[in-house]
């Protein structure tokens, strides 16, 4: 009998083994240091003031608007890549959450020149004749 207890005992996989084990070392999470944070809040607080003084100096126009989108595309990125802690991700996920995004922007920028063309077509034909 004591055969057969040995026996199922070998067989039944112990957890006390797996849960201390000498040199083993547990995870708790990432931990990050303060200084990468604080940087990338110096970062933020940089890109703000300079969309602030897009309209401090009175640019107006195109520029204005790429200015204004590009420091806030800039802004985005620094708090996606290391506040949501994409930066720190598999790869696969970062693009199924990234690349939606990014493909969005491509089709909107098609939308823009054909909404030039769509918009010479209707001046074109649906112009009172004199």
């Amino acid at each position: 009998m004591t055969e057969a207890a040995i026996h199922v005992e070998a067989q039944q996989p112990s957890l006390q083994l797996h849960a201390h084990a000498p040199g083993a070392t547990q995870a708790k999470g990432q931990q990050h240091p303060i200084r990468l944070y604080l940087v990338v809040w110096g970062w933020l607080f940089v890109l703000s003031a300079c969309s602030y003084l897009v309209d401090y100096f009175g640019i107006h126009g195109h520029l204005r608007w790429s200015l204004i989108l590009l420091f806030m595309i800039l802004k985005a990125g620094l708090i996606v890549a290391v506040f949501m802690h994409m930066a720190w991700e598999r790869l696969a996920l970062a693009y199924a959450i990234l690349l939606p995004p990014a493909l969005v922007l491509v089709f909107v920028g098609i939308m823009v020149f054909e909404s030039e063309y769509t918009h010479l077509l209707r001046v074109v034909f649906f112009a009172p004749t004199a």
